[in-house]
């Protein structure tokens, strides 16, 4: 096993979790999720190092602007283009199979 002391990350801790998870770990799978979080928090500690306090945080790596387009009304389908494809039609509306033993 690593030397888990660094991160702050040993068995007991794993087996903690777990149990608050509510999951029931063996021994195989606490050694494998220690290793797993060790090398997280590892991963996390050497961002937190990188990051200098003259970088703003983002996102994405290069600036994004949204698109924005002038919002305007087209004409949409004719009943009479579609009411004849549909496999059941009634009162102006698409007829669909109840779902979860609805009552109609």
């Amino acid at each position: 096993m690593t030397d888990s002391a660094a991160n702050g990350i040993d068995q007991d801790l794993v087996v903690h979790l777990g149990k608050l998870a509510r999951l029931e770990l063996t021994d195989l799978e606490v050694e494998h999720y220690t290793i797993q979080l060790e090398q997280i928090l590892g991963a996390i500690t050497s961002i937190s190092e990188v990051a200098a306090a003259d970088i703003p945080p983002t996102s994405h790596p290069i600036p994004l602007e949204n698109v924005y387009r002038e919002d305007i009304a087209v004409p949409g389908l004719l009943h009479e283009d579609f009411v004849p494809g549909a496999p059941s039609f009634e009162d102006d509306r698409f007829r669909v199979p109840r779902i979860l033993g609805e009552s109609t």
